[in-house]
Order: C-alpha cells, then structure tokens, then sequence
C-alpha cells in the first residue's frame, strides 16, 4: 500500500505542473488523467489489491487524488477559455446582443383573426367544439338523418373504430352544441377546422378553416342575415366590392342561399380561382330549419335564427392574392416569412 501511495504522490507532483496552453492541451489532460482508460481509472483499480483493514484508507486517499486532479482540469479549463466564464472582465458587455429573429403569424390565423373581429363589432361571441364528432351533432341534429342523400353532399372521414364518430366535416356541430344549452337569444361564431374526404389541389383540400355563424332570437328575417353579410363584405373587402346572392339547398336551412364576391385575383376577367366567371363564392347561408331547431329544443313557432358558414382558406386568398390554397399548409418559410404579426 505504501507503494501505492508513493506513486500517487509522484503523479499529483506531475499533475501540478501541468500546462495547457489550449484546448486541445486541456482535452489530453482529461483523457491521459480522467478519461475511462486514464490513470485515475488505473489507480482505482489497484484497490482490489489492498487489504481488508487498509481499504477504508485507501479509498480516501484515493478520493483526495481525484478531487486533487478534478480541480487541476478546472483551473486548466479556466484558463485557456475553454470553460464557464468566470468574470465579468471577460464578457464585453458593450456588444449589441444576438439578434432575435421576431416570427410571423399564419395567414390562415390572421385572417381568422379579421372576421371575427368584425363579426364582434356586431355582437357575435365565439364557440368552438371537438374536432371528431358524433353521428348526431355532425348529421343527425342538422336535418341529415341516416341513409339522407344530401349525407354524400361531404365526403366523411369516419372512425374506423366507431362509424359513429367521425372527423367534423363542419363546425356546424358546435351550432347544435351551443343550442343545446337552451340559452336563447343565440349570437355566436365557430372557428376551427374541418375535414372532408376531397382530393387535394389547387382549390380544396382534405382539410381546411371555416367560421359559421348562428343568430336565434325572436323574429330574425333573412333581411337580417342580408344585413349582417353585407356588414361583413364591406368591411372585409371594401366598400366597392360586388355581392350577389344566388339560391342554393343546405338540409339544415331553408331558404338557403350562396354569396359570391367579386374575384380580386383576376379583378372580374377571369381565372384559375373563379373559374373563368369573375365571382368567387365565399360562403352559405340560409334562415335556420324548424326541423333543426326541434331537434335542439327550441320551439320553432317563437324563435326564428339564421345562419352562415365560410371557409377561410378562400377569404385568405382573395385577401393576400394566393392562387393555390396547398401553399396554405406546406410550411415553406418563404411563404409564411411575407405576412405580418397582425392584420
């Protein structure tokens, strides 16, 4: 054991005067002394060797060389700048700071952001809901009872698991979750997103954004709705943009209608986006079904309600001049980099 000890004396004596003058010095040191095939693990070693009664002595000094060679590496670290800075005379405070590269919001999120801002203005607040639904809030509620023909109008993500469950194809499941509550007069917008079973291009997608909206009170008319939309096209596009409505079915209102805008891509000439007609669609619409309200327990002879949904994606568009909505969802920073952190 003597031995031993000798030799660890010899090499504290060596590790003492050791030098570095940089990195790659300190980094020898800690491989030839700390490193898993170094003399601190050779020496250790050596502690099978020792005797039973001398073990517990051993060991200290043994433990008193590691911290002893542990502080030399420090120290060696320290000086080359190959360590933690340790004063303040090392740090150039006068630097300007790195810089913080500031990120952009979504256009989707923006424009989001914009209609229900107006919408706001006019009393509306927001609802939102989950995005897998069942049978009854997606379908059923909304006048779509099973084997309805009008059911093959959405192509329907369902769960494998559970036919019964399926992927929202509209937030017009959060409308009947809010009617539910019974507490009437409605005023309320949806967000969120919404899937649909559709083949991927230019112009759709198997998923996208929409906004719907509900108004149920006493003695709502479809010149409310009208009201309420041209609201939001004027406020949203402008005061010179062109509306038009046109009749259409939705199972869940009736009368329904489509409100089209003119196309601001092509500016009314024609294009990929308006299909040659110089109008895009931008949302439906109609006075909300008794059949609808009945199911939600709200009598139908009191309450009347209109409402209205529209997709996002196509606003954005219209909005920001994109022509292919897929630019939407690829996350190329390119894109995403020209819009701003506010609308």
């Amino acid at each position: 054991m003597e031995e031993l000890i000798s030799k660890i004396e010899k090499y504290k004596t060596e590790i003492a005067g050791s030098e570095a003058s940089d990195a790659k010095g300190v980094e020898e040191f800690r491989i030839k002394w700390l490193g898993t095939k170094g003399i601190i693990k050779e020496v250790m070693g050596e502690m099978k060797n020792v005797p039973a009664d001398k073990k517990k002595e051993f060991g200290q000094v043994l433990n008193e060389f590691k911290l002893f060679t542990e502080s030399k590496y420090e120290s060696l670290k320290e000086a080359t700048g190959n360590g933690q800075l340790s004063s303040a005379s090392a740090i150039d405070l006068s630097l300007p700071g790195d810089p913080m590269p500031l990120g952009s919001r979504h256009p989707i999120t923006l424009m989001r952001n914009r209609i229900v801002s107006i919408f706001q203005r006019l009393g509306f607040a927001v609802a939102e809901g989950p995005e897998i639904e069942d049978d009854w809030h997606n379908f059923g509620a909304l006048n779509l009872p099973p084997h309805h023909p009008a059911r093959d109008m959405q192509d329907t993500f369902y769960i494998q698991q559970n036919p019964d469950w399926v992927l929202r194809t509209h937030t017009s499941s959060v409308q009947i979750r809010e009617m539910d509550k019974g507490k009437l007069p409605i005023r309320m917008l949806m967000p969120g997103r919404v899937y649909r079973n559709e083949t991927v291009s230019a112009r759709s997608h198997c998923f996208f954004h929409q906004v719907e909206g509900l108004y149920i009170d006493e003695n709502v008319s479809f010149a409310d709705l009208k009201q309420t939309l041209y609201f939001f096209v004027k406020e949203m596009y402008g005061k010179d943009v062109k509306v038009r409505f046109r009749p259409s079915y939705f199972p869940f209102t009736e009368p329904s209608a489509e409100m089209d805008v003119t196309c601001f891509i092509c500016g009314g000439t024609g294009c990929n986006i308006c299909k040659k007609t110089g109008w895009v669609e931008i949302l439906g619409c109609g006075m909300v079904h008794p059949n609808v309200l009945s199911n939600c327990n709200i009598d139908p002879n009191k309450y009347t309600g209109f409402a209205f949904g529209m997709g996002i994606e196509r606003p954005a568009m219209l909005k920001y001049g994109v022509n292919d909505l897929r630019l939407f969802s690829e996350n190329d920073v390119r894109f995403l980099r020209q819009f701003t952190s506010a609308i």
